[in-house]
């Protein structure tokens, strides 16, 4: 019975720890507009900004990015030197037309 409880304790801390070597990138940019992330580690991911203007990029390596904002399929803002550290995500946001990421109503 011991060695079950063993086994089974030490399964819960790799567990934890692997959960803990991954962050997230994530903030404001106008709805609907891609993000993309670039790492030093070879990681590359991306996402769309909702219709309030949130994105998440989620399960990132620990290391340095580049975030950047797509428009119509072309780079039109970066953020470089995004460093992601154990336990931490990054907030990087990208300016609004008028502050405003999110759709007005009804335009959706």
């Amino acid at each position: 019975m011991a060695m079950v409880i063993c086994g089974y304790g030490a399964t819960g801390v790799t567990a934890v720890n692997a959960q803990a070597t991954v962050g997230k990138v994530f903030g404001w940019a106008p709805s609907g507009e891609t993000i993309t992330v670039h790492g030093t580690t070879g990681a590359h991911r991306h996402t769309t900004a909702n219709a309030k203007g949130r994105y998440d990029i989620g399960s990132l390596p620990m290391g340095i990015y580049t975030v950047a904002l797509e428009k119509d399929g072309k780079v039109v803002d970066t953020r470089s030197n995004v460093r992601l550290t154990v336990g931490r995500g990054a907030e990087v946001d990208f300016a609004c037309p008028q502050d405003q990421c999110a759709a007005p109503v009804g335009t959706q």
